[in-house]
């Protein structure tokens, strides 16, 4: 569950602080409190988890002192200004330099929730993208989010290390919703193109003029400069390419050839066709294809990762609950055999979106796993899994799955986990070398 945003009260005056703080915190937020603009700067660095609400007329540090170090400090950190009656023009002047807004004294305490929840979501977005932002430059944290230790994803993430540092153009093949856009992501962030950009362009959400100027351009006044300039040096990742016409295939392909040996800037093809009858390469002119498939990655479906199915389904099960504020289902061994033997068409966003509605069901007290892969997939065959796999892997999986999820329950107490799964010390541990699990991936969690 996100945590709530703070809001930090700066005023001279006891008896405002208290009053605002008071007000705030009965509208559902967590308020600290600073009765003067030093102190208040010692408390909010630049990832400060909430806004400012600051008086203007303060002794030494006044208000607009405060609000330009606040930006010199964080330029998005949300700042409301308090001003006294006829104090407007410096409030305007207050928002030139960057306020979020201000009220007037006498203020409505109404207004002040009101503005205080718009800052907080404009904050929270702004946190929330710059994590995101640093999750998305940070290799090793892309590869431990492509989570599960079946050999697919095993070679999956082989791959990524060494095809990252390589310098081609790659293609990534595989179903929809395996995570093919997460793979470039790791691709870029493993490689020496790291700290370069890292421009992302679905080829199907234009129409063909508009496309080509996306990528080559000239770009028109209201458009951005074009992909491929933007990408300079760095990495352009174009997915849905099979939905390039040929015209603008022909021009990809010319783009490529003038950038030489090493390419100035490294193009990831995504490609989503995996049917029999229409693949990436019988779409692509043979050139392109070539140039574009000289390093390759194919992407597991979730059918044939195995028991990750159920490591993925418990970590997503745990998000969704701690999302909600309840607890996550529990798996029976019927349901973990259900899971694994889902044919998973929608991969792992269908995984996803099945976690979700587990987690809502359990809330409420009602239905089933089983109904819902029922409503997902129309044919399910309950005897075998997709890929045939016998009944020992599947008690194994389950096996695996509930020592897991108890050891993260319990954050790695050995003793707790003997207890509620009834086992002796020497078999826990056995069981645990067996499937990979250690104590110390649990602690402090």
């Amino acid at each position: 569950m996100n945590k709530a945003m703070k809001i930090a009260i700066v005023d001279d005056e006891t008896d405002m602080r208290q009053s605002i703080s008071q007000w705030l915190t009965l509208s559902g937020f967590e308020t600290e409190t600073f009765a003067s603009a030093e102190d208040a700067l010692k408390g909010l660095g630049t990832d400060y988890p909430g806004i400012v609400v600051s008086d203007v007329r303060m002794p030494g540090m006044d208000g607009m002192q405060f609000l330009k170090k606040l930006k010199g400090v964080d330029s998005t950190l949300p700042v409301i200004m308090i001003t006294g009656h006829g104090d407007v023009p410096m409030a305007v002047e207050a928002m030139r330099v960057g306020a979020f807004d201000f009220l007037e004294k006498p203020f409505n305490p109404d207004r002040m929730t009101e503005l205080a929840k718009k800052a907080t979501h404009a904050r929270r977005l702004t946190l929330d993208n710059r994590a995101l932002r640093k999750e998305l430059s940070d290799g090793s944290a892309l590869i431990k989010k492509l989570i599960g230790q079946s050999p697919p994803m095993e070679r999956l993430k082989e791959d990524i290390l060494d095809l990252g540092q390589a310098d081609g153009h790659v293609l990534i093949e595989g179903e929809t919703g395996t995570g093919k856009t997460l793979v470039a992501h790791a691709l870029h962030a493993v490689g020496a193109r790291a700290s370069k950009k890292f421009v992302l362009l679905s080829c199907s959400a234009y129409d063909e003029e508009t496309l080509g100027r996306v990528i080559f351009g000239p770009a028109r006044d209201d458009e951005p400069i074009p992909a491929i300039e933007e990408a300079r040096g760095g990495t352009l990742v174009l997915e849905d390419i099979e939905a390039l016409s040929h015209a603008l295939q022909a021009r990809l392909l010319t783009a490529i050839n003038e950038q030489g040996t090493p390419a100035e800037t490294r193009i990831v093809a995504i490609c989503n066709l995996q049917e029999q009858d229409k693949t990436c390469e019988s779409v692509l002119r043979p050139d392109l294809f070539y140039r574009l498939a000289a390093l390759r990655i194919t992407v597991p479906p979730l059918r044939q990762r195995g028991e990750d199915i159920l490591t993925l389904f418990a970590r997503l099960s745990e998000q969704f609950a701690d999302e909600y504020g309840c607890d996550a289902p529990e798996v029976s061994a019927q349901e973990a055999a259900q899971l694994l033997q889902a044919p998973w068409p929608g991969n792992v966003r269908q995984l996803i979106n099945v976690a979700e509605r587990a987690v809502l069901q359990n809330r409420r007290g009602t239905g089933s796993i089983a109904s819902l892969l029922m409503a997902d997939t129309e044919e399910m065959k309950p005897a075998i899994t997709t890929e045939g796999k016998p009944l020992k892997e599947f008690v194994e999986a389950f096996e695996r799955m509930l020592i897991d999820n108890t050891m993260r329950r319990h954050r790695g107490s050995i003793v707790s986990v003997m207890e509620e799964l009834c086992l002796p010390r020497r078999t826990l541990n056995e069981k645990m070398a067996k499937y990979g699990l250690q104590r110390s991936d649990y602690l402090g969690g």
